[in-house]
């Protein structure tokens, strides 16, 4: 079958490209209505049913910037259909799986998948009118966001009136279809870095330092704080860090280049996404449990699963519906300008819901809010990056930006756990999460969102204008640099 050529169609590719982010998200809160029941449904205890979510955490944040440097190396519509196959394979190895082993396998390669948004995001850099590009890159970087918020009540419905393993058949069609998609609609075109090696020391040494730091703010509140366990994983992140740092800045071809992501434009941009992700996981985290908690605590609202994730799924409709006036506010007022927006849009949503968190309706109405300013943020967040990198690293930089999200939900969840572990009441006999602990929680989602407004405000303005027009001048900095 011929390969489209570049530029053609641009609604469709983007559409395609956007259907592939919401479906790689689906697949992390595809297990959030089973948390409670996996360990029953595996046969394993709570804490080794937990690792069927840190799986997929642990392996995204080291094969997301992976396969956004192959991108660059190999072509990015190549590793997008590479990417949809682990996304399909892990989802049938978890629908066949009895036991708790292979469900960890398969949801390790779902994690191998999550790489296609920032590639789809570096794709449309190649495909689509300058004059579309940013509405697209918005929409595109959103479905992250919605992908998760329209994923829960979903899942929850199936869990709840379905045999849980055909939540991974579903998703095994949709990858499925998805890698068609690509196959079809997507065009091919020069890869940015042909020519130049993969960085396998580099990528090990990522790999390492990911996996130790990651898993260390994601288990260190089971494990305990100051156990051996989490402090050892924390100083081998830390060396195996540096170590990667020092190799990076003295390869010919790495993985990340650091001097461009140590210019100020880029690591700032970083600096807000984990910022951002830390703001919106402390509401996905908290909105829930205040939603389910038994109306008997005088601060929980009652509800099902279903019927909470009904209450939250509007934010995913908000965030399709922001994505495309956030390319215009791009357009018109620049990425800074949307991305300090969409953070004093998060920062305005929590302060809404201090007094709104007794209403199920309220708690709606704050989602919304947020979701909102998340998509604003997550669409000026690429814009700002590959307007400062040049067209041979758009996709590893991208992979990088959405590692440094990742790492901002992390971060939120270990943060926000702590606070309501630490923040408790008994009720029945069962331990809960206070309400003064939601709150110190809200206002900990609204102090990181304001932060994050205010670390954007500091991201320096553009020195030549136009997408990608310091390209040129970028790759001969790096040339001189390794010279």
């Amino acid at each position: 079958m011929e390969t489209p050529q570049p530029r053609s169609r641009p609604g469709r590719i983007v559409a395609t490209l956007a259907l592939a982010g919401t479906v790689a998200a689906l697949m992390q809160t595809l297990v959030t209505p089973l948390i409670a029941e996996l360990p029953e449904l595996l046969g394993t205890s709570p804490s080794n049913a937990a690792w069927v979510i840190t799986a997929t955490l642990l392996v995204a944040g080291v094969c997301v910037p992976v396969s956004g440097r192959l991108g660059d190396l190999v072509g990015k519509r190549r590793m997008l259909l590479v990417c949809s196959v682990p996304l399909v394979v892990g989802s049938v190895v978890c629908a066949l799986s009895s036991s708790v082993l292979p469900m960890i396998v398969g949801r390790g390669l779902q994690g191998m998948g999550m790489g296609m948004v920032p590639l789809g995001i570096a794709l449309l850099r190649d495909v689509v009118p300058k004059e579309r590009l940013s509405g697209s890159i918005a929409l595109v970087s959103a479905s992250m966001g919605i992908g998760g918020a329209i994923g829960l009540p979903i899942a929850a419905a199936v869990a709840q009136y379905a045999d849980w393993r055909a939540l991974f058949w579903g998703s095994a069609v949709l990858a499925a279809l998805i890698g068609v998609l690509i196959y079809v609609m997507v065009p091919d075109v020069p890869a940015g870095a042909k020519g130049q090696r993969f960085d396998l020391p580099g990528a090990v040494g990522l790999a390492i330092g990911l996996v130790a730091l990651l898993l260390a703010v994601s288990k260190g509140a089971d494990w305990g704080w100051s156990s051996g366990t989490t402090l050892g994983l924390f100083a081998l992140a830390v060396v195996a860090l540096l170590v990667w740092g020092w190799w990076e800045l003295r390869t010919r071809d790495p993985l990340i280049d650091l001097r461009t992501t140590a210019r100020p434009r880029v690591l700032l941009t970083n600096i807000s996404s984990i910022l951002v992700g830390v703001g919106m996981y402390a509401f996905m985290l908290i909105a829930p449990q205040l939603l389910q908690f038994p109306e008997a605590t005088g601060y929980g609202l009652g509800q099902s699963m279903l019927a909470a994730g009904l209450y939250l799924a509007p934010g995913g409709v908000m965030m399709m519906l922001i994505s495309p006036l956030g390319g215009k506010l791009i357009n018109s007022r620049g990425p800074k300008s949307a991305l300090i927006c969409g953070a004093l849009v998060i920062f305005a949503g929590y302060g809404l819901a201090l007094p709104l968190m007794g209403s199920a309706w309220g708690l709606m109405v704050v989602g919304i809010v947020v979701s909102g300013g998340v998509a604003l943020a997550y669409g000026a967040m690429p814009a700002l990056i590959m307007s400062a990198v040049p067209l041979s690293e758009t996709a590893a930089a991208n992979g990088f930006n959405a590692l440094m999200r990742s790492l901002g939900t992390t971060i939120g969840s270990a943060v926000i756990g702590v606070v309501l572990a630490q923040m408790t009441i008994s009720v029945g006999g069962r331990t809960l999460a206070s309400a003064d602990g939601f709150r110190v929680g809200l206002l900990i989602g609204c102090a990181v969102a304001l932060l994050s407004a205010l670390v954007a405000c500091t991201i320096p303005a553009m020195r030549t204008a136009g997408d990608g027009a310091g390209d040129e001048r970028a790759v001969a900095e790096k040339a001189g640099a390794r010279a």
